[in-house]
């Protein structure tokens, strides 16, 4: 048996539990008999992570919920597996996410990215449930308020647990976000609403989709907020610029010239 090691009381972390990376956070929250994993990364670490869940004495016929932060195949492509693995547990995620992966779509979930020679196995999932803003999931005497961020995608969830936050790729340690693609579904305006609601809460602790937790700090909150701002109005950012004010002085200067 393996020693649990424990980010918070009742939560694990299956990469630091393994100390090595597997992929994208999977977190194991648990109370009483009942646990669920938050995420499930890529399915060529699936067996990695059963194991360990084995080791850590959880069985596995007490998982509860395997739940989707949101529909990208870094997050999810073990998910169908870990149901055939798991058949009790309930597939849940934000009902665009079901959408998405019950018809195996391969753009938004970034499972095919032409450009960059990028194409992954997405086997279709079916979902038990959908989950949304205001929703709650409870594992004994545990609640986990179910907040809808989106932002990076449409479908992203986040997951209140007290004072800490499972944060999907809304924030990074780093003041990174999860990738802007108008192609993935993000939107800055939306992103830009979800940081400021975590900024504005009473959350203590972000626990990413991404690299280590950390605690909340506004001021880093802010600056990336400030930047997502600029990214508004920058062609850089292509359709997901909300305009790009150059042209409107090049408007300007073609009437006065």
């Amino acid at each position: 048996m393996l020693a649990r090691r424990e980010i918070f009381p009742h939560v694990l972390e299956m990469n630091y539990q393994a100390r090595r990376r597997l992929g994208c956070c999977v977190y194991l929250v648990h109370n009483q008999n009942e646990w669920a994993l938050i995420d499930l990364g890529y399915d060529d670490t699936l067996d990695d992570i059963v194991e360990i869940v084995r080791q850590l004495d959880f069985p596995l016929s007490n998982c509860k919920y395997l739940v989707a932060t949101h529909a990208d195949v870094d997050h999810i492509q073990a998910l169908k597996r870990a149901k055939e693995v798991m058949p009790q547990a309930q597939v849940v995620g934000h009902p665009l996410a079901k959408e998405l992966l019950e018809n195996g779509e391969r753009i938004q979930t970034y499972a095919e990215i032409e450009a960059q020679g990028i194409s992954l196995d997405l086997p279709p999932v079916q979902f038990d449930a959908v989950i949304d803003e205001g929703d709650v999931l409870t594992l004994g005497d545990l609640k986990l308020e179910v907040w809808h961020t989106p932002g990076h995608a449409p479908t992203q969830l986040a997951f209140r647990l007290d004072k800490l936050l499972f944060s999907g790729d809304n924030i990074y340690r780093d003041g990174c976000v999860g990738n802007i693609d108008a192609h993935h579904g993000s939107d800055i305006p939306d992103f830009i609403s979800s940081l400021t609601r975590i900024r504005d809460s009473d959350v203590e602790w972000l626990l990413p989709s991404h690299g280590p937790w950390f605690a909340k700090d506004n001021a880093m909150l802010q600056k990336t907020i400030d930047r997502l701002t600029e990214y508004q109005h920058m062609a850089d950012f292509g359709t997901c610029a909300v305009d790009w004010p150059l042209l409107d002085d090049w408007d300007k200067e073609l009437a006065e010239s």
